[in-house]
């Protein structure tokens, strides 16, 4: 089998059995990001040199019978959001100065390393991450191998793009609202958004509790195994969770038959485009039909549009402030505006939109009391032209409109995975979103990984 086709528990396989190594593996996905990735973009960082080095240590460890750790060997990207020794993290953007020590890894990185993975490069994202597709000033559009005139979603639209186009097995991004499972959902591969403070994230994010980190893969499976390694938790990180008490891989084969679930195509306000809701519609049927009994049930919110954008603004401004002068004339222009937006909000509109989110997430803990997990589309629409951070010819003016299904479950912290459940007539594929209450990350990963096996 070729190594860009092969997940990351294939190759873990494989290298136990003598079959493949880890710098043949490797070699082969640097081969297929320098023949693919110019059409795609994916990476804004490619370090060959690096990679191998790290793939020949963990070769030596697999010859003498000895794995570090669960993905020894496995070659992952890692978004240009993440701290990372040795590389440049420069989240984007054009205004901050390469040219500074970059010997820190975050707890992402550093849990990754220690596991021994191979770190190939760096994936694109927009200027820190602030919108849901994938462009910028600095490293140009990213696009959606599904077709390259569609945008792949964003902000961690390099890391779905890479991982869909068999550059890498695996990468991580991060996801404040959507921004894992909304590229998941348009690339075809698989995004988790655990729980708050399930991943720790150092520095602190400027979008503080919408901030999630999350692994995309190609399986359910391979999510489950990211986890156990990226979920540990790290000192830099206040509000970093506990260690989760198994392990995810462990539970993700648990009995999930009779579960109560929910399906709710629209909240109760959105408009979806047709073919997504036929296509999510018949993967909840067959779920329904597998032993998962659906009901049809809105969580019984309203729209929690303003109080999302007003702290996303805010958290925008905090970070740009500290950028240095003369950033503004240099960012995005969009982000420029949300810029100037943000630093109009006074503490006290902070907190009334942190009341908000909190009514929503109450409303949605008295919801799971009746229902285990609930079911959405991930997006509402398929991927639209690349280089627009709204529909072409839509009235939308903002990328939060046109991903309704998303952000409301960084607003109550909960954990979200898009799964992908079908292609459009024109080869486009459509995410289905599995949410759970705070804390049931391992649930999730099971209904996720109940479905895979379901759906095919």
């Amino acid at each position: 089998m070729n190594p860009t086709d092969m997940t990351a528990v294939e190759l873990v396989t494989a290298y136990s059995s003598g079959e493949l190594s880890p710098v043949e593996a490797t070699q082969a996905i640097l081969d297929a990001i320098t023949e693919r990735d110019r059409d795609i973009n994916s990476y804004c960082l490619v370090d060959a040199e690096r990679a191998l080095a790290q793939a020949k240590q963990s070769e030596e460890r697999w010859t003498t019978g000895y794995s570090k750790g669960l993905l020894d060997g496995v070659p992952i990207s890692i978004k240009d959001i993440f701290l990372t020794d040795g590389w440049p993290t420069l989240r984007g953007s054009q205004a901050i100065d390469e040219d500074q020590p970059w010997n820190v890894d975050s707890p992402v990185a550093a849990r990754l390393r220690e596991d021994g993975m191979v770190f190939l490069g760096k994936t694109t994202t927009p200027e820190i991450a602030w919108k849901a597709v994938t462009d910028s000033a600095l490293c140009g559009i990213t696009r959606n191998p599904a077709d390259p005139t569609k945008t792949a979603g964003g902000s961690s639209g390099g890391s779905a793009a890479a991982v869909a186009a068999g550059l890498g097995p695996c990468s991580v991004g991060t996801d404040g609202g959507g921004s894992v499972r909304i590229p998941a959902s348009f690339c075809g591969v698989v995004g988790f958004k655990p729980t708050h403070g399930r991943i720790p994230l150092f520095p602190a994010s400027p979008f503080g509790p919408l901030a999630h980190a999350g692994p995309l893969t190609r399986t359910v499976e391979d999510a489950a195994l990211l986890m156990d390694i990226m979920s540990l938790p790290d000192p830099r990180d206040p509000t970093s969770l506990a260690p989760f008490p198994t392990t995810f891989r462990g539970e993700i084969g648990r009995d999930v038959v009779g579960l109560g679930v929910a399906y709710s195509p629209t909240l109760g306000y959105v408009t979806v485009d047709p073919e997504v809701r036929a296509i999510v519609d018949r993967a909840v049927r067959y779920l329904d039909s597998a032993g998962l009994p659906v009901t049809a049930a809105d969580p019984g919110f309203t729209d929690p549009l303003d109080a999302f954008e007003l702290l996303w603004a805010a958290g925008a401004a905090a970070m740009l402030k500290n950028f240095p002068e003369g950033a503004r004339d240099k960012v995005d222009p969009g982000l420029a505006r949300v810029w100037e937006r943000g630093e109009t909000f006074s503490a006290v509109d902070y907190l009334d939109a942190r009341a908000v989110a909190a009514d929503v997430g109450i409303t949605m803990g008295k919801f799971h009391l009746t229902h285990n997990v609930l079911l959405t589309p991930t997006v509402p629409i398929p991927a639209f032209e690349a280089g627009h951070d709204v529909p072409p010819g839509s009235d939308l003016t903002s990328w939060p409109q046109w991903t309704p299904f998303s952000y409301p479950f960084n607003l109550t912290q909960q954990p979200a995975i898009s799964i992908p459940v079908g292609k459009t007539a024109a080869g486009l594929p459509v995410g289905l979103q599995i949410v759970g209450p705070r804390h049931s990350d391992d649930l999730v990963l099971a209904v996720a990984r109940f479905a895979e096996h379901v759906l095919g």
